[in-house]
């Protein structure tokens, strides 16, 4: 047996696809199970031996629009009673040829 040219032909079909839940090609399509994500199962595969991706994969690191506490931060910098700079009635922001309309 040799393992260079000769093997490489017999690479042709694919064994993993894109998984419905967690969207990485970790589906086997044969077994009909994602190695990622543990999909068609109801619970989302994990374990404590690998803690780190754990910790990749849980809430708050994909994409957020913004933190649910971000406003009450804002709010508790602001002196007490003051809710922050009002906006100027009248003035619009739009640029054109980079200057203020």
């Amino acid at each position: 047996m040799t393992k260079g040219t000769s093997s490489m032909g017999r690479r042709i079909g694919e064994t993993h696809t894109l998984c419905r839940r967690c969207g990485r090609v970790t589906f086997h399509i044969q077994h009909g199970e994602c190695g990622a994500c543990g999909y068609p199962s109801p619970k989302k595969r994990g374990y404590n031996w690998g803690a780190k991706a754990i910790r990749r994969k849980t809430t708050g690191t994909g994409r957020m629009a913004l933190p649910p506490h971000s406003c009450t931060q804002v709010q508790e910098r602001l002196p007490r009673g003051h809710s922050g700079t009002p906006r100027k009635e009248g003035r619009s922001t739009w640029l054109v040829n980079n200057k203020l309309i």
